[in-house]
């Protein structure tokens, strides 16, 4: 049985996902007195938004290389023009339930170029972990300094990673390991298709490639940290260094990893944060440099990639995720 088109499916998430953005907006803004967020957004230099959203889609922009030289490490020859589009098309689907959505671009290069989901899969794993490891150094650069006690919400995540990459580095163990999941009740269906997906990842998160597309993250994501800081500039505050700016950032993002777009969790850690570790500002203007760098960051790729599925959905003859596994 088909499941729902995805286009409907998206405009379900996108609703869910405003009327939650909404509420704890919302909530934060009456908690930080709402008059005075308002005031501090009527006081806000609207002009800085440009370099900050500049600064956005500079993030944007290094992250589809990263998706495109991925696809091209795997053998996979999707037009540039059409990548592009569903590159974009995806940041809309990080705010789908467990950003499953996201699944949208190997789907799409499977109809695009026949490649089996089971080999494209893996380059977007190791897109999103090379993301999240970026995120990792940054906040990790200056958590000494402003948040020792909470070192472990990064050393943790980073034993995980590092414990996954070794694992992968070696052969004959990443080979056991699929050869373990596949005696999992569910999985031994699947075995031929873990061990596709195993090489696929092991040739993106190769030497060469990881620190290459690692590189390429860090410079993409300090983009938006950049941004985060020229947000209290406009907001009257230029004194905020950039080193404070780079870890409120980097650090609320990986607290709000797990859910979809961070939202609630992304947006109270850079508001309580703000006003935790930087002198002179008060909760109302936390509130309204969250809420504006969300703007300029979430929701300008939600509204972008909104419009870029209903392209991709033309192209394809409309889109419907029949099975959302890698089975080709």
């Amino acid at each position: 049985m088909s499941k729902p088109n995805l286009i409907v499916r998206f405009r379900k998430w996108v609703v869910v996902a405003i009327a939650i953005g909404a509420i704890l907006y919302l909530s934060g803004a009456i908690a930080a007195d709402l008059g005075r967020v308002g005031q501090s957004l009527k006081q806000f230099q609207w002009s800085i938004l440009i370099p900050v959203c500049g600064l956005t889609f500079i993030n944007y922009g290094l992250r589809f290389v990263k998706w495109h030289y991925l696809l091209r490490r795997l053998g996979v020859d999707m037009p540039i023009g059409e990548d592009a589009l569903n590159f974009t098309a995806g940041l809309a689907m990080v705010i789908s339930p467990g950003k499953a959505g996201e699944l949208l671009k190997p789907y799409v290069v499977r109809e695009r170029t026949g490649t089996p989901m089971s080999t494209t899969v893996p380059a977007l794993v190791a897109e999103r972990l090379t993301d999240g490891i970026a995120m990792l150094i940054l906040a990790g650069i200056s958590v000494g300094a402003y948040a020792q006690d909470k070192i472990h919400y990064l050393t943790i995540p980073a034993a995980f990673i590092a414990a996954g990459l070794l694992v992968l580095a070696h052969e004959g163990l990443s080979l056991w390991s699929v050869g373990v999941l596949a005696k999992v009740p569910g999985l031994r269906g699947f075995a031929d298709k873990m061990e596709e997906m195993l090489v696929a990842l092991r040739v993106c998160v190769a030497p060469l490639p990881l620190m290459l597309t690692l590189g390429l993250s860090i410079v993409a994501w300090g983009a938006e940290c950049y941004g985060y800081q020229l947000v209290f500039k406009g907001l009257g505050h230029p004194d905020v260094e950039l080193s404070v700016a780079v870890f409120l950032y980097a650090f609320a993002t990986v607290a709000g990893g797990a859910m979809p777009g961070g939202l609630g969790v992304a947006d109270g850690v850079l508001a309580g944060g703000a006003v935790t570790l930087i002198q002179g500002i008060t909760q109302p203007v936390a509130v309204a440099a969250a809420i504006l760098i969300r703007i300029c960051t979430l929701w300008i790729g939600v509204a972008i990639g909104a419009l870029a599925l209903l392209k991709v959905s033309s192209l394809l003859g409309g889109i419907s995720l029949e099975d959302d596994s890698t089975e080709e």
